[in-house]
């Protein structure tokens, strides 16, 4: 289905008030940059000091966990980091002048040396400092890079790649009922994200992104039927919204890229902590997962200013 065409089918579900509170969401990219990286330096290099987190399978942090010599990345406690962390030649068609960028694959996805053929996932931590209120605006953007169908993972289906915020946010839960009603504030962390699914068909690959999540969960978005680069971003306004932006190519997002704004699984976005990306792979220790790659992630606050590379 066509982006514009998605955001225009959740227009006609909203209710007014959502739909007044969506007309003025920030395109990522916008206002004063406080994080991105470009891996132009020919030095950058990952160091994974393996083995690897595992404390959501296993309860196993096996600190002290993997970071890029520029400090800048990090791995995740809860999941661990991908297993192949490289500087790459940026592919045709990248961001004009770019000559680095990076790849990322992962093998053991659980638990480190214990593959269980199952779906497992591993984080890498973009490490920005501090937290951000919604109010502030934040928004993140990066350009991913999709592989000929050919090169992906071949799992019958399954999520494959994901771009994700870490944000804290609240809702109000009723309980009790009659004169015994009451209501109660739910406060809790989160991580919307846009994700890549990929299915495989007896017509070959399918691949869709990804909206997660609305408020009443995830949903698919675009079908994606070219492969090469794109630009994805969220961003985040003061009514405790997300807002999903996704273009083919590599120029910086626009308006018109809005796919779908939200409150998270109804949880109203009161602050963001940062951003990450899962790599996704069928665990069954000899399966590597699609080589994903990325370029100039970028994490921002304000509404106006500075643009995206």
């Amino acid at each position: 289905m066509p982006r514009n065409l998605v955001f225009c089918v959740f227009l006609g579900l909203a209710s007014f008030a959502q739909f007044a509170a969506a007309q003025s969401p920030v395109v990522p990219g916008s206002g004063t940059r406080i994080w991105y990286d470009d891996f132009e330096n020919e030095e950058w290099a990952y160091i994974p000091n393996n083995p690897k987190a595992s404390h959501e399978q296993d309860n196993q942090t096996r600190l002290p966990g993997g970071m890029s010599n520029n400090k800048m990345w990090g791995e995740s406690s809860k999941r661990g980091h991908p297993d192949h962390i490289e500087r790459f030649h940026t592919p045709q068609d990248g961001i004009p002048g770019s000559e680095g960028s990076l790849l990322l694959m992962t093998l053991q996805s659980n638990v480190p040396g214990r593959p269980n053929g199952k779906l497992g996932q591993d984080d890498l931590i973009c490490r920005i400092p501090g937290s951000y209120s919604a109010g502030s605006y934040p928004n993140c953007v990066v350009r991913v890079y999709l592989q000929p169908f050919e090169k992906w993972e071949q799992y019958t289906a399954a999520a494959s790649f994901g771009f994700r915020a870490t944000v804290t946010g609240s809702r109000r839960k009723a309980g009790g009922g009659g004169l015994f009603s009451s209501s109660k504030t739910e406060r809790e962390q989160s991580w919307p994200g846009i994700f890549i699914e990929h299915r495989v068909t007896e017509e070959g690959s399918r691949a869709f992104w990804v909206i997660r999540g609305s408020e009443r969960g995830d949903y698919r978005g675009p079908e994606i039927t070219e492969t090469g680069w794109y630009t994805i971003g969220m961003s985040f306004t003061p009514d405790g919204r997300c807002h999903y932006y996704i273009s083919e190519g590599v120029d910086n997002l626009t308006p018109q890229d809005l796919v779908g704004s939200h409150k998270p699984y109804n949880f109203t976005v009161e602050s963001v902590q940062g951003m990450f990306f899962n790599i996704f792979n069928h665990d069954d220790g000899k399966s590597w997962s699609t080589p994903w790659i990325i370029d100039d992630p970028s994490f921002y606050v304000g509404r106006g200013g500075g643009r995206s590379r």
